[in-house]
């Protein structure tokens, strides 16, 4: 049985733990690997290691950071193929979803690669007699990420080559479910030259996740999960001095007019609601059919959740894989069966799907549930599964008022034909990330990505510019160089610029 190790100053490292816990096949079932799960001895190991690295990473020039990126970039393109079997072996998602997955993380290296314009500070000259002053931003020092079980590649590489390319160091603390993504990089790394020290990864649960946050040698630390854990990331890292990236759960809703093409809308959707098993924070989990546009557009999701090819994710022609655990399994089919309970019409019904060859894979099929409405726990709930809620509105207006009371504001969308109901949507909606025709709008790398409300726990969404501010610090410097002769009168009252 293959163990799998931290990865610590530029070597796999066992640390100091004892304790291990199974990595799973979600297409099987089986156990195939055990990940060592560390603690605060090899958190305090990482931050030293990270700590040394730093004093000389931070003194590199941008030309050398911005080098190493680009050579990381090109070995992400070359080992893509079995970087996303390996995702799917231990997630449970398609190989082409895991291939997306890294070609979206990619594009942040790329972003990072043109940083010397991103970091370009100001000058301004003679601001007072002789006096000058500019600014420039500098690297915080050692940072963190804690990363979900969803996107094994993409949510880490929205992180660390971001604090990387601006002259930090980091350590990784990867979901223990699917953790060997996280070695595979640090390898990558290492081989496009990147010192020891400046990326590591510890392996670990909450022992792992509480040395993190309240370590005093960790400046700042970036998180990406549930809402409440979210909040406990926020609060304790805050009250030991670090700066925080929270980001929390979601509910996104795409809103269907009558004017719309409900037959693009309706396969859009689909796509959206059951991609990747529905495990995305920007998954579409609630579809509002507004007006006459409501039993059309069912029939068309009811047909289409039923095209979906369920099975295991490195076969080809599959849509959707398994969930990534028997818990999360069984956690999404008694919510479809409390949502029956409470009064839902079970349209679709995945429960109880077995695939042949892998009857003890952690699979259940796409479901579809109509005639939802807003105080059933399939509405209020972020259930990160195949689960396809339809709440009926009577009005656009309506539609917007049901988003905006939901506590999530992570993503939404928009099918309609007409510019007067988009611009009308996109003013209104309180949701951080919207699509017009687009079921789910993760904005590119040179844009920031972030909800409102209990999507984002604080006020730092991640990677473009935002992550850029996040993981540096400004100074701004004020200049005199007077003649050797000149005499320079100086002044007890506040200076001015005159």
């Amino acid at each position: 049985m293959t163990t799998i190790p931290h990865w610590i100053n530029g070597s796999p490292a066992q640390g100091t733990a004892t304790a291990t816990q199974p990595v799973f096949n979600p297409a099987t079932g089986t156990e195939q690997a055990r990940v060592v799960l560390g603690g605060a001895a090899d958190v305090d190991a990482a931050v030293q290691a990270a700590a040394a690295a730093f004093e000389t990473w931070q003194d590199s020039s941008l030309s050398q950071r911005v080098q190493v990126m680009f050579a990381f970039r090109q070995l992400l393109v070359e080992h893509e193929e079995e970087l996303a079997r390996i995702i799917s072996a231990e997630h449970g998602k398609t190989v082409d979803d895991a291939r997306g997955e890294i070609t979206r993380g990619r594009e942040v290296v790329e972003y990072v690669c043109g940083l010397g314009d991103v970091l370009k500070g100001s000058f301004s000259d003679q601001v007072s007699r002789g006096i000058d002053v500019h600014n420039f931003r500098q690297p915080l020092g050692v940072v963190a990420g804690i990363t979900p079980f969803n996107f094994p590649a993409m949510v880490p590489l929205w992180m660390h080559p971001v604090a990387i390319a601006t002259g930090n160091t980091f350590i990784l603390k990867p979901s223990e479910r699917d953790p060997s993504a996280a070695n595979f990089v640090a390898a990558l790394y290492q081989k496009a030259g990147l010192p020891d020290g400046v990326f590591n990864v510890v392996h670990g649960g909450k022992e792992a996740v509480d040395a993190i946050l309240t370590h005093p040698g960790i400046e700042a630390v970036s998180f990406v999960g549930s809402t409440p854990i979210a909040k406990y990331v926020h609060e304790q890292a805050t009250s030991h001095g670090k700066r925080v990236q929270a980001l929390g759960g979601a509910k996104n809703h795409a809103v269907v007019l009558p004017d719309a093409d409900l037959e693009f809308a309706a396969d859009h959707i689909t796509a959206g609601a059951y991609g990747s098993a529905g495990e995305r924070c920007m998954a579409v989990s609630v579809a509002v059919a507004v007006g006459d546009a409501a039993d059309a557009l069912v029939e068309i999701l009811t047909r289409k959740a039923g095209e979906v090819q369920v099975g295991p994710g490195d076969a080809p022609g599959t849509d959707m894989g398994p969930l990534v655990t028997k818990a999360a399994q069984e956690r999404v089919e008694n919510a479809v069966g409390t949502a029956a309970v409470q009064g839902a019409t079970v349209v679709v019904d995945g429960r109880g799907l077995k695939i042949e060859g892998h009857e003890n894979g952690f699979f259940t099929g796409p479901s579809l549930l109509d005639h939802v409405t807003t105080d059933m726990d399939a509405y209020q709930e972020e259930l990160f599964g195949p689960v396809l809620a339809v709440v009926r509105a009577d009005t656009l207006d309506q539609a917007i008022d049901l988003i905006n009371a939901n506590p999530y504001g992570n993503g939404t969308a928009l099918f309609t034909a007409s510019g007067e109901a988009a611009r009308r949507f996109q003013r209104r909606i309180k949701v951080g990330m919207i699509g017009i025709n687009v079921p789910v709008p993760v904005p590119m790398s040179y844009y920031s990505f972030g909800g409102w409300k209990d999507s984002l726990i604080g006020d730092s969404p991640i990677h473009g510019p935002e992550g850029i501010r996040f993981y540096t610090r400004p100074k701004v410097v004020t200049t005199r160089w007077p003649q050797p002769k000149q005499q320079v009168t100086a002044g007890f009252t506040f200076p001015t610029s005159s």
